[in-house]
């Protein structure tokens, strides 16, 4: 188990990240959660690619293509003003290629970020109801939410979730 709860990593990432702008904790934090939905992925097999704890929800495959889908539909509007069309979760059929839109994905959203600076983050593009830093740190919490459904379901299968693995020395 870490030494450090996520609250407190997130308030240490939001310190750290004062002096560096006004994005430089979200995508610290964003940073975590994609590393963290990232790490999951590698630990799931074949095997357990379509297990689901109950029928009425998400297997580990739509979890991770559900994942996927919302880089696109919080990062979009934030760069282009609309969210791409991505329906990776009706289509997720393997792990490799569930695995593969998963990662690009997150470069999505990882370019988006670069597209973000202190004129234009706190705008909001035509057409959106949120300021582009919103709909990304909006992105963040949602990637988060189906981490802690991985979690569950990883526990489920014994098997630690990266956010508790002993820090590495």
């Amino acid at each position: 188990m870490r030494k450090i709860n996520i609250t407190m990593l997130v308030a240490m990432a939001s310190i750290s990240a004062l002096a560096q702008g006004p994005m430089a904790s979200s995508i610290q934090v964003f940073n975590i959660a994609k590393t963290d939905v990232l790490r999951s992925a590698d630990k799931i097999t074949d095997e357990l690619w379509n297990f689901k704890p109950t029928p009425e929800v998400r297997t580990f495959g739509e979890l991770f293509a559900h994942i996927a889908d919302g880089q696109y539909e919080f990062c979009g509007p934030a760069r282009e003003g609309k969210a791409p069309a991505s329906d990776l979760e009706k289509n997720a059929k393997n792990r490799a290629a569930t695995i593969a839109k998963l990662k690009e994905a997150i470069a999505y959203c990882d370019a988006t970020w670069a597209t973000l600076t202190p004129a234009n983050a706190f705008e909001a593009p035509a057409g959106s109801r949120m300021t582009r830093i919103a709909s990304m740190d909006f992105n963040t919490a949602h990637t988060f939410e189906h981490y802690g459904n991985l979690v569950t379901y990883m526990r489920l299968k014994g098997i630690v979730p990266p956010s508790s693995e002993p820090a590495k020395k």
